[in-house]
C-alpha cells in the first residue's frame, strides 16, 4: 500500500485508511477525503509540495506532509 504522495499525476486511487490522529485527521475527514473515497491526482508542485487533487468534485491542496497520512491502493 502507498501514500497519496507517491502517486503519480493523471492516477486515479481509492483512499484505504488515515492514519495519524487528532485534530490533523478530523482536518482530512473533514475536507472529504474518508475510506472509500475516489482522489484524482491532478498536480504536483514543482518541489512536490503541495499535491493538487479532485475529490468529491472538489479540488483540494494538499500539503505533503497531510498526503503522507493517506494510505491508497
Amino acid at each position: 500500500m502507498k501514500t497519496l504522495k507517491e502517486v503519480s499525476c493523471g492516477r486515479t486511487v481509492r483512499v484505504a485508511r488515515l492514519t495519524g490522529n487528532g485534530p490533523v485527521k478530523r482536518r482530512i475527514m473533514d475536507m472529504g477525503i474518508t475510506k472509500g473515497v475516489e482522489v484524482f491526482v491532478r498536480k504536483t508542485a514543482p518541489l512536490g509540495d503541495p499535491v493538487e487533487v479532485t475529490v468529491r468534485g472538489y479540488e483540494l491542496s494538499l500539503r505533503k506532509a497531510d498526503a503522507e497520512m493517506i494510505l491508497v491502493e
